[in-house]
């Protein structure tokens, strides 16, 4: 069973705005999944997707969505900001990590 926590990053507002549309839609696992994959020389990559609940997941709530991070990803995702950019030259999510 999942246990919610103090989440250890944050939704902006727009970020938040494009969730909670995208979860009206036809999707079909009800949580955010926010996490960190590959290394290597470009460091490391964020990923965020809609997915289900696992057991080895922590559950957030954030801006009122439910988001869940695998438990060995919470100590990479401190800090983290996730924003929704929709400009002329950017479209999309962007992570921003405080040095």
């Amino acid at each position: 069973m999942a246990t919610t926590f103090t989440a250890p990053l944050q939704l902006t507002d727009n970020a938040a705005a494009v969730v909670k549309q995208l979860l009206q839609g036809d999707v079909e696992a009800p949580y955010l999944r926010i996490g960190v994959k590959g290394g290597g020389c470009s460091g490391m990559g964020y990923m965020l997707g809609f997915d289900a609940l696992r057991e080895d997941d922590d559950l957030f709530e954030i801006a009122g969505i439910p988001v869940i991070i695998k438990k060995a990803h919470g100590m990479y995702l401190v800090g983290l900001e996730v924003d929704y950019q929709d400009q002329d030259d950017v479209r999309g999510f962007v992570f921003r990590k405080p040095e």
